[in-house]
């Protein structure tokens, strides 16, 4: 049984068991408009709150009506269809959780590969500051071979050698 067939059952039983007043039929009515997705006031959510705006009526009101308890009970079915307006909504709201957990998880890469870049940016700076520590041993070296020697030691290779 569709959803709508499935209304229509419960408000035709609705109308037998009790004689109905006009904020019930103005409820049946405002549920039936969303359910076929004609909202005229709201925006088309199956929602108490639009049902009693679509009926001109308060939610309290709404509340206090024998239908409401038969709208939840239809609601409740998971087989009941709902407009595509809900559908929609429904897969926007999916759709906002997956981009949250993707720019979460973006943040933490992000921020780990900044980590990762201060550590190598460390790193380079030692050994850079390491590296002309060693050139100034070298240098003082030679000086040292040079003054021993005369300056008659040459070196095998040149620098430039491989």
């Amino acid at each position: 049984m569709t959803s709508l067939q499935n209304t229509h059952t419960v408000i035709a039983q609705l109308s037998c068991e009790n004689s109905l007043t006009d904020t019930v039929r103005a409820i049946m009515r405002a549920f039936e408009q969303l359910m076929d997705g004609r909202p005229e006031i709201s925006d088309g959510s199956v929602t108490v709150v639009n049902i009693a705006a679509e009926a001109g009526i308060s939610r309290a009101s709404y509340y206090r009506s024998p239908v409401a308890a038969a709208i939840k009970e239809i609601l409740a079915v998971p087989a009941t269809e709902r407009p595509e307006i809900d559908e929609l909504k429904s897969e926007a709201a999916q759709l906002r959780r997956e981009l949250r957990k993707l720019r979460r998880q973006k943040a933490e890469e992000t921020s780990e590969l900044r980590q990762t870049v201060a550590t190598y940016a460390n790193h380079i700076q030692v050994l850079t500051l390491r590296n002309k520590e060693l050139e100034g041993e070298i240098a003082v070296m030679r000086g040292q071979i040079e003054e021993a020697t005369g300056g008659t030691v040459r070196p095998i290779r040149s620098r430039h050698e491989p």
